[in-house]
């Protein structure tokens, strides 16, 4: 193998590898469907699909959290898709989790449909509809989903700068622990890295601050330089999270450019106490606007989560700062890999102990772990995680094996040389004694192999913090499963059986080729029920498709598939009799076919109640 002889200049490969794979992340999380948010309908008033006798006088939703209403948060369509003049929209009195809007006095007989947009109390907006029909349900013309939940430019120009925000407060965590810490020889080749940091943050978070408004109602980024809209955020919780963020980096920023012109060089114990008192605020801005801010144990979990973010960086931040020292530094003291790898070990343990935690907290059952979106993702990045220790052990076992050939007694001698004594004559002069013996320079590391190996442990870390992102964009187990149970036995005040209404969305792959599909269990209950399925297209509009076929599963009792042998009705498909055996979750299949040759297969799970 060919060594590159000292002096050279470092391989590039490194650098250029890293950039590619956080583009090949950011197009990844740009290019993502919008995730699910994490308050979840707990229940609704009327209730979702049923048909009462008399017209309700107001719409109330009830959320697992509480939510943050819009300008627009409910918008009402009556069967002719005609908006339905409403008053106000506002909180039950004492009641941060339900929200509910006045409706008219009169309401004609048929099937309503309510649109609602609201924010959770972990900062992310959610959105749904719903039915209900006055008198008799009828082939209403309206969109059960109207199409304005996302805006695509803005949730992917939002999850980049969540990224980026997230991928440089570690790398500005980990890089001060790693100088404080670690001691390198020389912290110089880090400040280029640091600023960048630096700059990227605070660009990152003035970006989401920007994109709030937009981001909350599925608005276009154009519309994100709106005074109103600026205005309305700053009164928001994450909005003023958002700017206690950007003070805390701008005070820090003004503290190191006047200590840099005093030229003046603070103790390493005043350092680490400036350093803690802004690393947690700052992560405290993240935990108080995510998972921990809703649910249960507040604030334990925001305990947990800030934590959680502190040993996240310092791991993580400090790998790069290790591999930017060791690609800057020709030969590098064992004890900076040493040090280290046993700030890595405490980062791990504090990451372990509040993972599991949070985990509990999100999750709820085992269940969750393979049936919701949120436990597959925690599986993703428990499988990142386990591929990163790994790396790093085989990293942790190098080093040590390398220090401890390196740190053995190794003492320079030199042996005097032998003279032979004359036979006769007079004795030779004395020779100088021996030289004192010479000890070794001190072991440093060859860096061929730890470079390597700390490379493989950024990449992996890169694709930690992409599924930590994602994961923070995912409703929690926990809440999907009791908002499923919560719809599925909810009953409605005129005692008529609950309907359970299922939406799924399906994509061909061809123009035109996704839409929707709106399946109706009446009632959503073991016995005999009708099943109804209306198909959406892109538009939003009704659409006709020439074959729709409709079955269930239960896995836990290894029933089905069941098929509904639903029938064209002329503009929807229905079974007028269909029968559900036992209650559970069940998996409804739906087969759409859009022309000869595309189709699709999708599901989802539906909760059956007794």
């Amino acid at each position: 193998m060919n060594r590159r002889p000292n002096g050279a200049r470092p391989s590039r490969w490194p650098r250029r590898l890293a950039l590619l794979c956080t583009g090949l992340l950011l197009l990844l999380l740009g290019a993502a469907a919008p995730a699910a948010a994490h308050a979840a309908v707990r229940a609704t008033d009327p209730a979702d699909g049923t048909v009462l006798r008399t017209a309700p006088r107001q719409v109330t939703l009830t959320f697992t959290e509480s939510v943050g209403l819009l300008t627009d948060s409910f918008r009402v369509y009556d069967p002719a898709n005609h908006r339905v003049r409403t008053g106000a929209a506002g909180h039950a009195p004492g009641r941060p989790d339900t929200a509910r809007v006045p409706l008219p006095a009169r309401l004609a007989q048929g099937t309503y449909t309510v649109a609602w947009r609201v924010v959770s109390a972990d900062s992310h907006p959610v959105s749904g509809a719903l039915t209900f029909s006055v008198g008799t349900r009828t082939a209403t013309a309206a969109s059960t989903a109207p199409d304005t939940t996302e805006n695509p430019a803005t949730a992917a120009l939002y999850n980049i700068a969540r990224y980026l925000a997230y991928l440089s407060v570690a790398l500005l965590l980990g890089t001060a622990a790693f100088v404080a810490y670690c001691r390198p020889p020389k912290a110089a080749p880090l400040r280029t890295p640091v600023l960048a940091a630096a700059w990227t943050l605070i660009a990152s978070t003035a970006a989401l601050f920007v994109l709030r408004a937009p981001y909350e109602e599925g608005a276009p980024p154009t519309q994100a330089l709106s005074l109103a809209a600026l205005a309305r955020t700053a009164t928001t919780r994450p909005g003023e999270l958002l700017l206690a963020r950007l003070a805390l980096l701008l005070l820090a920023a003004t503290v190191v450019l006047v200590l840099r012109a005093r030229r003046t060089r603070l103790p390493r114990r005043a350092t680490l106490a400036v350093a803690a008192a802004v690393s947690v605020p700052l992560a405290l801005t993240w935990a108080a606007a995510e998972h921990a801010a809703a649910g249960i144990q507040v604030p334990l979990a925001i305990t947990s989560a800030t934590l959680h973010l502190l040993a996240m960086g310092t791991w993580l931040g400090g790998l790069a700062a290790l591999l930017r020292t060791l690609s800057r530094t020709p030969a590098l003291p064992l004890s900076v890999p040493a040090r280290f790898s046993r700030l890595a070990l405490a980062s791990v343990t504090v990451l372990a102990v509040t993972g599991v935690y949070q985990s509990w907290r999100g999750l709820g059952s085992w269940q969750t772990l393979t049936d919701t979106a949120y436990g597959r993702t925690l599986l993703a990045k428990l499988a990142a995680v386990a591929a990163l220790l790994l790396a790093a052990a085989c990293s942790r076992a190098w080093t040590t094996r390398t220090a401890g050939a390196r740190t053995r007694p190794q003492v320079r001698t030199t042996t005097p040389a032998r003279i032979p004594e004359p036979a006769t004559g007079p004795p030779l002069p004395e020779q100088p004694s021996p030289p004192a013996p010479t000890p070794a320079p001190p072991p440093s590391l060859p860096l061929h192999h730890l470079r390597r190996s700390v490379l493989v442990e950024a990449a992996v870390a890169a694709m930690v913090l992409a599924l930590t992102t994602l994961l923070t964009s995912t409703v929690p187990g926990r809440t999907a499963t009791e908002a499923a149970q919560a719809t599925a036995t909810g009953t409605a005040d005129a005692g008529i059986p609950t309907a359970s209404v299922t939406t799924i969305p399906f994509d061909v792959g061809t123009p035109g080729g996704r839409g929707k599909v709106q399946i109706t269990l009446d009632p959503g209950r073991v016995g005999t029920c009708s099943v109804q399925a209306v198909v959406y297209g892109p538009d939003g509009g009704l659409s006709t498709v020439p074959e729709l076929r409709i079955t269930l599963t239960l896995p836990a009792r290894r029933i089905g598939p069941l098929d509904t042998r639903v029938t064209d009705r002329g503009g929807y498909w229905a079974a007028d009799s269909f029968t559900l055996p036992l209650p559970g979750t069940w998996t409804m299949r739906a087969t759409v076919r859009v022309s000869d040759v595309d189709q699709v297969t999708v599901s989802a799970p539906v909760r059956v109640a007794r």
